[in-house]
């Protein structure tokens, strides 16, 4: 039984119910500097808002194909915590290209030589791997200890008080 060309193309789509694809123009992309201080916030609480501020996903105007974030600034990155002992469990994993060049050590480790590294490691872990998550963690500045070098920039306070260590 045949069924007229009507009831045929009723489920897909047609250009009346299309939605088009938003793209910001670059005058309506502003870039705001917003500061965290992660003494005594969770490692992966704060990883996950960080990473939404630099894809932009706050801002009305945000587009997943084009960068619309802000520059973020984390202070104190060596005061980070993990919860339930996953500072000695969770492993970092490096390769220098080379066979057997297989590098490990535990996030302990990492956050008492490079807490910085720990950091942006976990951040950058959140976002696309594409062009266009590397062009979002260059937007990225973190710094061990509470001072940074971006005060001419008037970076805002970023409260993430759901990230706090209970």
């Amino acid at each position: 039984m045949c069924r007229p060309p009507e009831l045929l193309f009723r489920h897909s789509h047609s250009e009346a119910t299309r939605v088009p694809t938003y793209s910001p123009k670059a005058s309506e992309i502003s870039r705001d500097w917003y500061v965290v201080d992660a003494e005594g916030l969770v490692l992966g609480r704060l990883a996950t808002e960080v990473a939404r501020v630099l894809r932009g996903k706050h801002k009305p105007t945000f587009a997943p194909h084009i960068d619309t974030g802000d520059h973020v600034v984390i202070i104190n990155a060596d005061k980070v915590v993990l919860t339930s002992g996953k500072a000695d469990k969770k492993m970092v994993y490096r390769h220098s290209g080379y066979p057997g060049g297989l590098r490990d050590r535990t996030y302990a480790q990492l956050l008492d030589t490079k807490p910085e590294e720990a950091v942006r490691r976990t951040v950058r872990g959140m976002l696309p791997k594409t062009r266009l998550g590397r062009a979002q963690i260059r937007k990225l500045k973190v710094y061990a200890g509470p001072q940074h070098p971006h005060a001419a920039q008037q970076p805002q306070p970023l409260s993430i008080d759901h990230a706090k260590a209970r």
